[in-house]
């Protein structure tokens, strides 16, 4: 993940970028964005952050987070992409319930008298609550205080301007210049 912090104060700016970037990997999310602009303006106060995720987070079915296959009566699941496995049981539950949801390991699991067709349609992801952990992750990042928030997202750049006094125009205009400068649009 490339930061780069537009501030006054290059001490600051450093230390703030080192928090950024510690707090994004803590919270496992940096591996989700490409590139951060944070602009510090505590003089102000005026702060936007804005990030680039390496791809939109997008609806997630079964199939793209587990190996599926037919065994006989039941349906063999492996789950590839750890993240997704309580989403994953709790779909399995709702369709067929517990009893029929068999976890042989933590990865592996067996649906009896499920239908391969079922199961590769079942939506564990919608790419709406990655978003929401990232957007939280950018709030956790930010100095307390902040009161007045507004984010601006479109595609795969999520930007957030804030201010603990009232919301300017002309900060929502710089927020939309930095949103744009990452490869959003002007008018979110």
């Amino acid at each position: 993940m490339e930061t780069e912090v537009i501030g006054d104060d290059r001490f600051g700016d450093e230390a703030y970028q080192r928090l950024f970037d510690e707090i994004m990997s803590d919270l496992n999310k940096a591996v989700l964005i490409d590139r951060a602009k944070l602009v510090l303006r505590p003089d102000v106060p005026l702060f936007i952050f804005s990030i680039a995720l390496k791809s939109e987070p997008t609806l997630k079915t079964i199939p793209d987070v587990c190996n599926v296959r037919a065994e006989g009566e039941s349906i063999h699941l492996t789950i590839s992409q750890e993240r997704y496995a309580p989403a994953i049981l709790s779909a399995l539950w709702g369709k067929y319930g517990r009893r029929s949801v068999f976890q042989q390991t933590r990865f592996d699991l067996d649906v009896s008298g499920a239908k391969e067709e079922d199961i590769a349609a079942m939506v564990v992801s919608s790419g709406e609550e990655t978003k929401r952990e990232i957007l939280g992750a950018l709030w956790r990042s930010m100095p307390e205080g902040i009161k007045n928030r507004r984010v601006l997202m479109d595609g795969n750049i999520i930007t957030v301007v804030a201010t603990e006094e009232i919301l300017l125009p002309d900060m929502m205009g710089e927020g939309r210049k930095i949103h744009a400068s990452m490869g959003g649009a002007a008018d979110v």
